[in-house]
């Protein structure tokens, strides 16, 4: 039987492991960072000075607003992720920018006076009722688009509430995964990875993610264009005035009960 030569010495080296059991990323990289987040306390926060700048009650923002009373009071309170819809409502009636409602800490939002860079994962992520939201380019105020990569965590509809409408027009690109948009008119579309979808955000629509994995998408909102308000105001001259002495009626929502200010959350 063969023998290793004297004074040779024969070690068992182990291999080391590709990933680190602590951290789950592979030996020699670098953790990712993680995008700023903007947490519900500091956006609460942001909420309650701007309402009170103006001198407002909860009850005189829910009138100007349209989001209910006890919305906004636990928005305040950091105890509620606002939808799209509501604190773009609130925004519009807090004369309060996009950017400066979900800026970074400490960040103050400039005019659009030059290219805005935000680099990959360094958005402001902001986690909405069914969408996580990264807010790109808050540090351009007054800019006419809203641009966001999205991640859909919602996976089925519970209900009208869910629906979201705002005033302008939307896109949406699927980066990855697959996701189901549904408006409020009953149709449904479906879109895979590298669709696309272009619509009047007036219309109630809602996000859910049908893939195994949660989707993501790049998004973009825009208000309402010229042409859109021109046919919105001329709908409304042509409405019959009423007569002398007796009272206009209300207008009636989405939710069919006149005049009622909304509670829901898209």
């Amino acid at each position: 039987m063969a023998q290793a030569p004297a004074g040779r010495i024969h070690r068992h080296h182990k291999r080391k492991p590709s990933v680190n059991p602590h951290t789950g990323t592979k030996t020699g990289t670098k953790p990712r960072d993680e995008p700023p987040t903007l947490d519900r306390v500091t956006f609460g926060n942001r909420l309650r000075t701007a309402r009170k700048r103006f001198g407002w009650t909860l009850a005189q923002l829910a009138e100007r607003s349209g989001v209910s009373i006890t919305t906004i009071s636990r928005a305040e309170r950091g105890q509620l992720a606002l939808g799209y819809e509501n604190f773009t409502a609130l925004g519009r009636a807090l004369e309060m920018d996009m950017n400066a409602m979900f800026a970074g800490a400490g960040v103050k939002p400039a005019q659009l006076d030059g290219p805005v860079v935000t680099r990959s994962g360094k958005g402001v992520v902001y986690k909405g009722l069914s969408i996580a939201y990264e807010f790109l380019g808050t540090t351009a105020a007054g800019k006419q688009m809203s641009p966001i990569v999205g991640t859909v965590h919602a996976r089925q509809i519970h209900g009208p509430e869910d629906f979201v409408r705002h005033a302008g027009e939307e896109f949406a690109y699927v980066l990855s995964g697959e996701i189901e948009v549904h408006f409020e008119n009953g149709e449904v579309v479906h879109m895979a990875r590298g669709d696309s979808l272009y619509f009047d955000s007036r219309l109630g629509h809602a996000y859910i993610s049908v893939s195994r994995q949660l989707a993501r998408i790049v998004g973009m909102t825009i208000g309402e264009s010229g042409h859109m308000k021109s046919a919105r105001e001329g709908e409304a001259r042509s409405l019959p005035v009423p007569a002398a002495g007796k009272p206009a009626k209300r207008p009636v929502k989405a939710s069919g009960k006149p005049g009622k200010a909304r509670g829901g959350q898209p």
